[in-house]
């Protein structure tokens, strides 16, 4: 059972590493080639839902608030691949913690918000 898929959409993939430089998570290559710098990597919660950081503004319609144990995920809005934080920081690997399906709800629609609330920085 590998591949195991959950209520919640998710899917557990514990076989695939993505390319990591020393323990920075901003360097993340995913196993599909996405990068931040191509079209980008979003933060997320344990569930794969981007997050919002906003010390001053409420968390808009569509994303996560940002986990107050600072349990952070790097999402990959092109696969669907989660990878978590604290394991790239602590061992310099990024193994795909679980899979979500980018194209269906909620995830798809907290990845436009996000990415709505980018292009407005």
């Amino acid at each position: 059972m590998d591949n195991v898929s959950s209520i919640t959409g998710e899917v557990t993939v514990d076989s695939e590493t993505a390319d990591v430089i020393d323990h920075d998570v901003t360097t993340i290559t995913c196993v599909c080639g996405n990068t931040v710098s191509k079209e980008g990597l979003i933060q997320a919660n344990s569930q794969g839902v981007p997050v919002h950081l906003g010390d001053t503004t409420p968390v808009p319609a569509g994303l996560a608030e940002w986990p107050p144990d600072e349990d952070l995920h790097t999402l990959c809005p092109s696969c669907g691949r989660v990878y978590r934080d604290s394991v790239i920081e602590e061992t310099g690997t990024a193994p795909v913690a679980f899979r979500v399906d980018v194209t269906a709800v909620p995830i798809a629609e907290a990845i436009r918000v996000h990415w709505n609330l980018s292009a407005q920085d």
